[in-house]
C-alpha cells in the first residue's frame, strides 16, 4: 500500500538520470527492501540540462548504487542511498559563445526553463497515478515528507575530472555523507512540526584531494605534480526554516562549511594552470562564457540578473566561489568545488529535499493534485524568494609555492622524477566568506580574514639564503605581516554562523537578515568589518530596487530605446575593501621570490576566455525621445569600488644579492632562459641599511557605468548631452594618500630595526583621473575629453644630510647595478654617522639640507585632436640647518621662490625700508601647454606654451660646499678593536666567476673606498686577476664598440637642430620669467630669528644693517625675460584646458620672428660696514629671432631641412666698475668653488675607476687595457681607413701652399657642403648693436695715501655681425670711438683729471693736440695700478 506511493518517487529519480534500467526489475528489488545496481551509465544530456553548467560531460558512470528502504520502520529509520565509486569527466562546451542562442531577454530565458520543466513533468504525473482510497491523504503526505526529510546519502570514492588544453584538474573525495541531525547537530530522525518549523542536515566530506597536472599532446601526463590539496576534510551544516507545514519552499536556507586546516601547494608548473582556472571562474561569473550568471555581464543582448536559487543550493556556492578576488580565492576555490560537485551529481537525491530545488516540486503530483493547481502554486511561490545564506569558514590556511626541477635517474631507461623545493609560504588565519541573497533584487558577499603573513623558505635561484644550516630566525624569513593573531582575536570570524554556539539558529530563535541597502551600509561599515576581522574585509553588495512596482525590467529595453519599463529598476553595485595594518619588507630574498612567481605565472600561452566586443557603433539605433532621456537623467546604474589601506609600513632594504637581470627581461616581455643556476655562498649583510615608508591611509575610489556600451551608444547619439549624462560615460578613479612619510633605518645583528631617521616628513596628496568609455563612438565630438587627470600636492618636504644621501645612493645602486661581480660594501663610519646610538652626540654634526615645495596642482587632458596640460607651483624653498655648539640649529636659506626681486637690480633696496614677504604672493610658476595628437596634422591647432615664473632668490652659501664635500671616514684598526661585535664582514659577493676564486672579503678593509659605485667597485687583487686572465678580448671589443658609436659633432649638432626645429616650428610661445637674484657670500649667512623664515633678501638686509660685519657677498641679478612669438596677443598663463588661441599657427615658421626682451641685469658686491660696490650697472636688451626653413630633397631615409637663422640684438649701454676689494672677493669665491669642484671631481673619478692604484702599475699600460681604464682614447688612426687617405694626400696639400687662401676656402666649402649634403644646411646671420661700453677700474694710489686712482675706458657705437653661409663665413665689427682716461681723487676734493688732462688713449675723429701726449715717461706713473 505504502509502496504504491514511495516506489514511483524513487523510480522516477533513478530512471531520470540512469540509462537502460528496466523499471520492473527495480520495482521488484525495491519491494524487497534493498536494491543493488552495478556499472550504471549516467544520462549525460539530462545532467547537463538540469545543472545548466557551461560544461559538457565526456563520460559519467557509477560503479555501484545501493538503495535500502526499511519498509517496516519507514517512520523511524532513514532510507539510505549509497553510491560506490562514481566518476565523471567534464570539459568546456565547444563554441560556447554560439551555444546559447544569444539568450534574448529575461522572459525568453524563463520560458525555456518552463518548457524543460513541463517536458519532465508529464512522465512523473503518469507514474504517480495510482491512488489508494484506504489511506487518508494527510497521513500519506506527512509520511512521505518524513521519509524525504530523512534520506541518508553516502558516496564512497567520488572522482571528478576537468580537462582543457593541457590542463587536467581532478578532485577525489574518499567519502561524503549527508544525513539529518537534531538541535545539537547529532545524527537523528527528525521531522518538521508545527512548533519547530526547522530542518537541519550535515554533510561530512573526508579526505578530499585535488590534483592539477599537465598533459602532453597525446593526452598523457608525463610526470605527476604534487597535489594542490591533499586529504583535506571538512563539514557542512544545512539549516532550513519553513513558514508553515505545507510550505513547499523553505523561507530561509543556510549552508555553512567549516575547514579546520587547508594546506594548498602550488608548483611553478601548476601556477599558470591555476591562474587559468581562476580566469575560467571569473569568465563564468561575468557571463563571458555561455549563458551562465549573466547577472554581471555588460552585454546588451543578455540581461539575466543572477538567476539564483533556481538551480541547487550548491549552485549558489559556485556563485560565491567565483565572486572572490583572486588572492583570497585560493583556499576557497577547491574546497568549494569539492563540496559543490557531489551535491550536483546527486542532485536527484537532494531533490527529495523540497528545500533546495525551487523547480521540480513534484510531490504535489503524487498526492493527486491536478496540474492547474500546481502551476498556480508555483506562481504563488515564485513571488517570494527564499533568503539564502551561504558561508565558508577556514581556521587556518597555508599556500606554499614550490619550484620544480627534473632529476635524471641513474639508469638511462628509468623515468624522470620531479623534485620540488618550497620557496614561499602564505599563511592565513580565520578566513570567512559569506554570501546572502534573496532572489534577484539582493546579493551580498562578505570576505574577511583575521591575520596573514608571507615567509621565505629554503633558497632561490641558487642562493641558499634560508636553508636550515643558515640559522636564520623566523622574523627574518617573514616579509609580510597583516592583521592580528587568531589566539588574541578569538573566534569572531565564525560570528552568526551555524558553527557559532551563540548564533540564533543554535539557540532556537529565528535569525534576522538585513536585506535593505541603506540599513546594510549603516551596519556593515568599514570599522565594523575591521573589528570583526582585522587584516582584510570586503563587502560586495548588489541591489536592484524597483521604483514602479512592476518587478524587474530587462536591459533589452535600455538598448533598443523602448520606454515602457525604463527607469523602473535601480541597480547598484558597490564593493568596499579594507586592508588592515600591514608591514611589508622588500629585501633581496622577498623580491626575488615574488618576481620568480610572476615569471612562472607568465610562462603559458592560453587564449583568453573573454570575447572582445567591437566598438563599432550600430548605425540603425533608435534615437531616444525626451521622456526617455529624462528617465536616464534620473538614474544610471553604476559599479562603485572603494579600496582602503590602513597603517601601511614598507621597508626596502639594500640588496644583499641581485639576480634581477634573469627575471626582469621575462617580465618585460623579452624571452629569456629562466633555467639559470648560481652557486653563490649567501652572506647576510648586517647592519643592513633600509628605507622605511609609512602611510597612515591610502584610499582608492573607482566607479564605472554598469552597462557602459548601451549608455555610450545612447548618449553619443544625442545632439546636446547634459553634463550629468556625460559624467556617467567615464570611468572615474580617485587616489588619496594620507600621512606618507619616509626615513632611513638599519637592521642590526639582533634582527631589530633602529629608530628611523626622517627623510620625508608626513605629507598627503591626491590624484584623480577619468577615462572615456568606447572613445570610437565619440569621433565626431572632438571637444570631448578622452582622458583627464588632476594631481594635487599641498606640501612636500625632503631633508637629508650628505651622509644620508650617500646611503640612499648606495641602496639604489645595490638594486640598479645588475649582474655585476661587485661588493656593495657600506662604510661603517657612514652608518654610525647616520644612526647615532641613543644619548651619544656626534663629534662634528653634519648640516642638513631641507627642501620644500608647496601647492602643486597639475591638470592633464587629452581629446581626439590635442593633448594639453596646465598647472601651478605655489612655492619652493630650500634651506640648510647647521648645528651650532650651543645645541641649537641655525637656519640658512638657500633658495626662495616666489621672492619679490623687482627692485633688487639696484642697491637702493638695502637703504630703503622693505616690505616683508607677503603670504598672498602669486604662485611661483603657472603654465599651460597644448600639443596636437599628431604633430604633422596641425591644421586646426598648433603647439602652444604659455608660462610665467615669478622671482627667485638664491643664496649659494658656503654651507652648501660643506654639505657637498662630506666624505665618510675610513675605518681604522683601533676602531675595529673597540667594537668586536661588528666583525661580520660587510663585503658581500653577489655572484662568482671561475677566474676570481680569490675571496672578495679578504681584501684589506682599510683600502676599501667608501661608496664605490657597485658596478665597478672591486678589490685590487680581483681586478688584477681578471685583467691577467683575459688581457685582450673584452677591452678591445669595448673600445671598438665605442668608436663605432661615435658620430662627428657636426652630425650630432645637425640632428639636434632638426629635433629642436620640429618642436618649435608650430609653437606659439609666451614666456615671462621674473628676475632671479643670486647671492654668493664668502661666509655663511644664517637667517635671524626676527624675520620670516627663509626670506633671503630679508636675511641679507638684516646682516647689512647688523652690528657684526657682513661677509663679502657677490650679488648677481639675472635679467627678467619676456619671449613672445609673432602675432600672439598676451593671454593669462593659466587657461582652462583644452582651449583655443585666437591665431593658431598653420604654416611652418609662422611663429617667427620671436621678440625676446631682457631687462635689469646687474652685478654688485656687498662688503662689510654697509659698503656696496657695483660691478655691472643694470642693463638689458631686446632681440628678434627669425628662422625659416626649406625642405631639401631626401638624400637618405628621412627628409632634411635647410635653415636660415637671423638674430638681431639691441643692447642697452653697459657700464662695468671694478676695484681691488671686488677682485679679492671674486678670487676668494672662485678659489673656494674650484677647491670644492676638484674634491667632488676627484671623488667621482675614484668611484668610477676600479678604486685601486695597483691597476695602473706594472707592465699593463702597454696593453690596450690601459687605455680603456685611463682617460686617453686609443689611437685608432693606425687601422682606420680615413687615416690612410689622409696620409696619402699630405704631400699634395703642402705643394699647394702658394695659393693657400684659395685652397683653404675650398676645404671649408668641401667640409660645409659635405655636412650639408648629409644633414641639411644652416645659414646664420647675427647682428649686435651696443651704444656704449664704459669700464671703470679703481685702485688706491700706492705713493699717496688716501688717494684713489680711476681708469675709465669708453667704447661707443659698437656693432658686430656674423654671416655664416655654406661657402663662406663673414664677420664684421665696427667701433666709432675708443677713449681711455684716468682720474684721481683726494680727500675732500673729489674726482679730478689725472696728468696730461687725464688722457691715456684716444681714438676718435677729432684727435688731441700731440704736445700733451709727448711726455712719455710721465705716462708710466699712471699705470702701476693696472698691474
Amino acid at each position: 500500500m505504502l509502496e504504491s506511493y514511495v516506489t514511483p518517487i524513487l523510480m522516477s529519480y533513478v530512471n531520470r538520470y540512469i540509462k537502460n534500467l528496466k523499471p520492473s526489475d527495480l520495482q521488484l528489488s525495491l519491494w524487497g527492501g534493498d536494491v543493488v545496481l552495478s556499472k550504471l551509465e549516467l544520462k549525460l544530456d539530462v545532467l547537463e540540462q538540469e545543472l545548466k553548467l557551461p560544461f559538457t560531460f565526456l563520460s559519467g558512470h557509477i560503479h555501484e548504487l545501493r538503495i535500502h528502504v526499511p519498509w517496516t520502520k519507514l517512520g523511524s529509520e532513514p532510507v539510505v542511498i549509497t553510491i560506490n565509486t562514481m566518476e565523471c569527466i567534464l570539459k568546456l562546451k565547444d563554441g560556447i559563445q554560439d551555444d546559447h542562442e544569444s539568450c534574448g531577454s529575461n522572459s525568453t530565458n524563463r520560458s525555456t526553463t518552463e518548457n524543460t520543466k513541463s517536458s519532465i513533468k508529464p512522465r512523473r504525473i503518469q507514474q504517480a497515478a495510482p491512488t489508494d482510497p484506504d489511506l487518508p491523504p494527510g497521513y500519506v503526505q506527512s509520511l512521505i515528507r518524513r521519509v524525504v526529510n530523512n534520506v541518508n546519502i553516502v558516496i564512497n570514492n567520488l572522482i571528478l575530472k576537468y580537462v582543457e588544453d593541457d590542463i587536467v584538474l581532478s578532485v577525489n573525495i574518499t567519502s561524503a555523507e549527508c544525513y539529518t541531525v537534531g538541535e545539537l547537530w547529532d545524527r537523528a530522525f527528525m521531522d518538521i512540526s508545527a512548533t519547530d518549523l526547522v530542518l537541519r542536515k550535515v554533510i561530512n566530506f573526508s579526505d578530499c584531494t585535488v590534483c592539477l597536472d599537465k598533459r602532453n599532446a597525446s593526452g598523457k601526463i608525463e610526470f605527476y605534480q604534487d597535489p594542490l590539496l591533499y586529504k583535506c576534510s571538512f563539514r557542512t551544516r544545512l539549516h532550513f526554516t519553513y513558514d508553515n507545514l505545507n510550505s513547499k519552499m523553505p523561507s530561509v536556507i543556510k549552508i555553512h562549511t567549516l575547514v579546520e586546516s587547508l594546506k594548498l601547494s602550488i608548483t611553478d608548473q601548476q601556477l599558470p594552470m591555476f591562474i587559468r582556472i581562476m580566469q575560467l571562474g571569473i569568465a563564468l561569473y561575468y557571463g563571458e562564457i555561455g549563458n551562465f550568471k549573466e547577472g554581471e555581464i555588460e552585454d546588451p543582448t543578455c540581461y539575466n540578473k543572477d538567476m539564483l536559487v533556481n538551480i541547487t543550493g550548491s549552485e549558489d556556492e559556485t556563485r560565491v566561489d567565483i565572486q572572490y578576488p583572486a588572492q583570497y580565492k585560493v583556499q576557497e576555490l577547491y574546497s568549494q568545488q569539492d563540496e559543490e560537485q557531489p551535491q550536483g551529481w546527486v542532485s536527484w537525491a537532494w531533490s527529495f529535499v523540497p528545500a533546495i530545488v525551487s523547480y521540480d516540486d513534484g510531490e504535489e503530483d503524487f498526492v493527486g493534485n491536478n496540474p492547474a493547481s500546481t502551476t498556480h502554486q508555483q506562481k504563488a511561490q515564485t513571488l517570494k524568494d527564499p533568503v539564502v545564506s551561504i558561508g565558508f569558514y577556514c581556521t587556518k590556511a597555508t599556500v606554499t609555492f614550490k619550484l620544480t626541477e627534473v632529476q635524471a635517474e641513474s639508469s638511462y631507461y628509468s623515468p624522470q622524477k620531479v623534485k620540488s623545493k618550497e620557496v614561499l609560504c602564505w599563511e592565513q588565519e580565520g578566513t570567512t566568506v559569506e554570501a546572502l541573497m534573496m532572489g534577484e533584487p539582493f546579493f551580498d558577499c562578505q570576505i574577511g580574514f583575521v591575520g596573514c603573513r608571507a615567509m621565505c623558505l629554503k633558497g632561490i635561484m641558487g642562493v641558499k639564503d634560508f636553508e636550515e644550516n643558515m640559522n636564520r630566525s623566523e622574523t627574518e624569513a617573514c616579509f609580510f605581516i597583516c592583521g592580528e593573531n587568531l589566539n588574541t582575536k578569538g573566534f569572531t570570524y565564525l560570528t552568526n554562523s551555524l558553527f557559532d554556539y551563540r548564533s540564533p539558529e543554535n539557540n532556537g530563535t529565528r535569525a534576522e537578515f538585513i536585506l535593505d541597502s541603506t540599513h546594510h551600509k549603516e551596519t556593515y561599515t568599514e570599522i565594523a568589518g575591521m573589528q570583526r576581522f582585522g587584516a582584510f574585509y570586503m563587502d560586495y553588495l548588489y541591489t536592484m530596487e524597483s521604483t514602479s512596482g512592476k518587478g524587474s525590467t530587462n536591459q533589452q529595453d535600455f538598448s533598443s530605446g523602448k520606454s515602457e519599463d525604463l527607469g523602473t529598476v535601480q541597480e547598484k553595485s558597490t564593493k568596499s575593501l579594507v586592508i588592515g595594518p600591514l608591514d611589508f619588507r622588500l629585501d633581496s630574498s622577498a623580491v626575488h621570490r615574488i618576481l620568480k612567481m610572476i615569471v612562472c605565472a607568465l610562462e603559458h600561452e592560453y587564449e583568453p576566455y573573454s570575447r572582445l566586443k567591437s566598438d563599432i557603433k550600430d548605425e540603425n539605433e533608435a534615437i531616444l525621445n525626451p521622456e526617455e532621456v529624462a528617465f536616464l537623467e534620473e538614474y544610471i546604474p553604476t559599479r562603485h569600488t572603494s579600496v582602503t589601506l590602513l597603517k601601511c609600513t614598507c621597508t626596502i632594504s639594500m640588496a644583499e644579492f641581485n639576480l634581477l637581470d634573469h627575471l626582469l627581461p621575462v617580465i618585460m616581455g623579452e624571452k629569456n632562459s629562466s633555467n639559470f643556476t648560481n652557486t653563490t655562498n649567501f652572506q647576510s649583510l648586517r647592519p643592513l641599511p633600509s628605507i622605511q615608508i609609512l602611510v597612515d591611509k591610502i584610499n582608492l575610489e573607482h566607479s564605472v557605468p554598469m552597462y557602459a556600451e548601451q549608455l555610450v551608444h545612447v548618449v553619443s547619439s544625442l545632439t546636446q548631452p547634459s553634463d550629468n549624462l556625460l559624467h556617467y560615460c567615464y570611468v572615474h578613479c580617485c587616489l588619496k594618500i594620507f600621512g606618507f612619510q619616509a626615513g632611513l633605518t638599519s637592521l642590526d645583528c639582533s634582527g631589530s630595526y633602529c629608530l628611523p631617521v626622517p627623510i620625508i616628513p608626513s605629507f598627503s596628496t591626491a590624484l584623480y583621473g577619468k577615462l572615456l568609455k568606447l572613445p570610437t563612438c565619440w569621433t565626431k565630438r572632438s571637444q570631448i575629453a578622452i582622458t583627464e587627470g588632476i594631481f594635487e600636492l599641498p606640501n612636500l618636504t625632503i631633508q637629508a644630510t650628505r651622509a644620508q644621501t650617500l646611503l640612499l645612493q648606495a641602496i639604489y645602486q645595490s638594486w640598479s647595478h645588475i649582474g655585476n661581480v661587485s661588493s656593495s660594501a657600506v662604510n661603517e663610519a657612514l652608518i654610525n654617522e647616520i644612526f647615532l646610538s641613543i644619548g651619544v652626540k656626534s663629534k662634528n654634526p653634519l648640516p642638513t639640507l631641507e627642501g620644500s615645495i608647496q601647492n602643486v596642482e597639475l591638470k592633464y587632458c587629452s581629446t581626439s585632436l590635442v593633448k594639453c596640460a596646465s598647472g601651478t607651483v605655489g612655492s619652493i624653498k630650500i634651506c640648510a640647518k647647521a648645528p651650532v655648539d650651543s645645541g641649537k640649529e641655525k637656519l640658512i636659506p638657500l633658495l626662495q621662490g616666489p621672492s619679490d626681486t623687482k627692485d633688487l637690480h639696484s642697491t637702493k633696496w638695502l637703504k630703503e625700508s622693505r616690505k616683508p614677504e607677503s603670504l598672498l604672493a602669486p604662485d611661483l610658476m603657472a603654465f599651460t601647454i597644448q600639443v596636437p595628437q599628431y604633430i604633422d596634422y596641425c591644421h586646426n591647432s598648433s603647439v602652444v606654451l604659455l608660462c610665467s615664473v615669478q622671482g627667485l632668490a638664491v643664496n649659494i652659501d658656503p654651507i652648501l660646499y660643506t654639505w657637498l664635500i662630506y666624505q665618510p671616514q675610513k675605518r681604522t684598526s683601533r676602531h675595529m678593536q673597540q667594537q668586536p661585535v661588528v666583525a661580520v664582514p660587510l663585503v658581500m659577493p653577489v655572484c662568482r666567476r671561475k677566474e676570481d676564486e680569490v675571496s672578495i672579503g679578504s681584501a684589506p678593509l682599510a683600502k676599501q673606498q667608501s661608496y664605490q659605485a657597485s658596478e665597478y667597485a672591486s678589490s685590487p687583487i680581483k681586478t688584477k686577476t681578471v685583467t691577467e686572465s683575459r688581457p685582450l678580448s673584452v677591452p678591445v671589443k669595448a673600445v671598438l664598440n665605442i668608436s663605432e658609436g661615435c658620430r662627428s659633432p657636426e652630425e650630432r649638432m645637425k640632428e639636434f637642430i632638426g629635433i629642436v626645429w620640429n618642436a618649435v616650428k608650430h609653437l606659439t610661445l609666451q614666456l615671462e620669467v621674473q628676475s632671479c637674484c643670486v647671492f654668493i657670500p664668502n661666509e655663511s649667512l644664517p637667517s635671524p630669528s626676527t624675520i620670516v623664515c627663509g626670506d633671503i633678501p630679508g636675511t641679507v638686509r638684516s646682516w647689512y644693517h647688523g652690528q657684526t660685519s657682513m661677509p663679502g657677498t657677490l650679488v648677481l641679478c639675472l635679467p627678467q625675460i619676456k619671449i613672445i612669438s609673432a602675432g600672439h596677443k598676451y593671454m593669462e598663463p593659466l587657461q582652462e584646458i583644452p582651449f583655443v588661441i585666437p591665431r593658431p599657427i598653420l604654416e611652418e615658421g609662422d611663429a617667427f620672428p620671436w621678440t625676446i626682451s631682457l631687462h635689469h641685469f646687474s652685478v654688485y658686491t656687498l662688503l662689510g660696514k654697509q659698503v656696496t660696490l657695483c660691478l655691472v650697472e643694470p642693463m638689458g636688451c631686446t632681440s628678434t629671432l627669425a628662422v625659416t626653413s626649406q625642405k631639401l630633397l631626401a638624400t637618405g631615409p628621412d627628409t632634411r631641412h635647410s635653415f636660415v637663422v637671423c638674430l638681431h640684438v639691441d643692447l642697452e649701454s653697459l657700464e662695468i666698475k671694478c676695484s681691488n676689494p671686488q677682485v679679492q672677493l671674486f678670487c676668494e669665491l672662485t678659489d673656494t668653488m674650484n677647491k670644492v669642484w676638484n674634491k667632488i671631481h676627484k671623488r667621482g673619478n675614484l668611484n668610477l675607476s676600479s678604486g685601486s692604484p695597483e691597476t695602473m702599475a706594472g707592465p699593463i699600460p702597454t696593453s690596450p687595457v690601459r687605455s680603456s681604464i685611463g682617460t686617453a682614447p686609443p689611437d685608432t688612426s693606425t687601422y682606420s681607413p680615413s687615416a690612410d687617405i689622409g696620409t696619402t694626400t699630405e704631400g699634395d696639400s703642402i705643394q699647394a701652399g702658394e695659393d693657400s687662401p684659395f685652397s683653404d676656402s675650398v676645404t671649408l666649402e668641401q667640409t660645409t657642403s659635405n655636412i650639408g649634403g648629409t644633414s641639411g644646411r644652416v645659414s646664420l646671420w647675427m647682428q649686435w648693436v651696443l651704444p656704449k661700453i664704459t669700464v671703470k677700474l679703481f685702485a688706491p694710489d700706492p705713493e699717496n695715501k688716501g688717494t684713489e686712482v680711476c681708469m675709465v675706458s669708453e667704447l661707443e657705437d659698437l656693432s658686430a655681425s656674423i654671416d655664416v653661409q655654406d661657402v663662406y663665413t663673414k664677420v664684421k665689427c665696427k667701433i666709432e670711438n675708443f677713449n681711455m682716461d684716468h682720474y684721481r681723487s683726494r680727500p675732500g676734493e673729489g674726482w679730478q683729471s689725472g696728468h696730461f688732462e687725464g688722457v691715456f688713449l684716444q681714438c676718435k675723429e677729432k684727435p688731441v693736440p700731440w704736445g700733451r701726449v709727448l711726455v712719455f715717461g710721465a705716462m708710466w706713473r699712471c699705470l702701476p695700478f693696472l698691474y
